[in-house]
């Protein structure tokens, strides 16, 4: 099958050196009535993967670059590629009528991360565990890793308390050289032990591209910080490992801008992305940051990826974050990220904001109600 056939505003283009097609292309390319927009193709259940690899093929033949993506009852296939030159896909459905379900046009910007290429709520499996399911999800631990008894003692507190993720820092992006940058590999390899002492999975920070390979060692989900949102080589490079990334949303992004960096992930092969607000830059002082919890159904409507919140940045204050936690339930979020410390003045980093052992355990049995009453576990 060949390219579409020009039509409507396509006449303009016809009759054209290459040099004076490609000039009026570029002028009118936001003009076009009505373009051709990415496809995703929903394939049957069960199909068998030679069926599978040769859908793909067909995808490829046509000029499409095929992203798979795989739920627990359907595979999603999206087709990116050149819409004003590549041949229409809508025919795969009477090609493959044993292996095509459907063939259905994305108009957003962010096409891999929207609803409408997968209606369904995607699933992160991460260890023993699955995020963005029916069971409600708790990480916990200290801003940064400061020494073994503050990571164990923490990590034995937040798990007896019903924390699944233990969190923390060992490569710390701070704002003034001379604050305390994390403890590196040595906080990993902590972090590490904490994991086979508790059983906790892990989730720690990416700053560097050096250090890709090393976090990945270590850690069950890379979190990429605010202040890397939009770091898009970065981002790359976490999704190539394969790993869940955590994608944190940046101190001024916009939410396409948010749902843009996360296309990203899911571009480079790596379907387990979660969004984490962690709030906003704004002219409040009150707060450190303005904790936008709008974005809750917003990425619920517009993704399918999880939404976890993160109210210890979010707020700057541990006297807000049990409040801000049960608003985070009760408006459908899929997780909660909280700092814990043993000893919140004594922390080296951000200890306003850190619950102590005990404020977490008792947030933890207040939840209890919000989560049932949304219908979690």
């Amino acid at each position: 099958m060949g390219p579409r056939t020009a039509g409507g505003s396509d006449r303009l283009f016809q009759n054209k050196s290459p040099q004076v097609a490609l000039r009026l292309r570029l002028f009118c390319g936001n003009f076009r009535s009505n373009p051709k927009p990415t496809m995703i193709i929903v394939l049957k259940p069960g199909i068998s993967k030679t069926d599978e690899r040769s859908v793909l093929a067909e995808i490829r033949k046509l000029g499409y670059t095929p992203h798979v993506m795989r739920g627990v009852a359907r595979t999603v296939v999206g087709a990116i590629g050149d819409e004003l030159t590549h041949a229409n896909l809508d025919t795969l459905t009477a090609q493959f009528p044993k292996l095509v379900e459907s063939v259905m046009p994305i108009q957003k910007r962010y096409k891999l991360v929207s609803r409408e290429a997968h209606p369904a709520n995607s699933t992160i499996r991460v260890r023993e565990h699955t995020l963005g399911g029916k069971k409600f999800h708790v990480m916990a631990g200290p801003c940064s890793v400061e020494s073994e008894s503050q990571l164990l003692t923490t990590a034995e507190a937040v798990k007896a308390a019903g924390a699944t993720v233990l969190r923390g820092g060992a490569f710390k992006p701070r704002t003034s050289p001379y604050e305390f940058q994390g403890l590196g590999e040595k906080g990993l390899k902590l972090l590490a032990k904490a994991r086979k002492q508790t059983g906790l999975a892990i989730i720690t920070e990416l700053l560097s591209e050096s250090h890709v390979e090393m976090v990945a060692e270590y850690t069950d989900i890379i979190q990429i910080g605010a202040r890397n949102a939009q770091n898009f080589q970065l981002l790359i490079a976490a999704a190539k490992t394969g790993k869940p990334v955590l994608l944190k949303r940046g101190l001024s992004m916009k939410i396409e801008e948010w749902l843009l960096a996360g296309e990203y992930v899911l571009a480079n092969e790596n379907p387990n992305l979660m969004f984490c607000e962690r709030g906003i830059r704004t002219f409040e002082t009150y707060t450190r940051n303005t904790l936008d919890l709008s974005t809750i159904p917003i990425i619920k409507r517009e993704s399918h990826s999880p939404i976890v919140i993160d109210p210890s940045q979010g707020a700057g204050r541990a006297d807000l974050v049990a409040t801000m936690c049960k608003g985070a339930v009760a408006m459908g979020a899929d997780a909660l990220l909280i700092e814990v410390h043993p000893n919140p003045a004594e922390a080296w980093s951000d200890g306003a904001q850190q619950l102590t052992l005990d404020g977490f355990a008792k947030l933890m049995t207040e939840l209890k109600p919000f989560i049932a009453a949304a219908g979690r576990e």
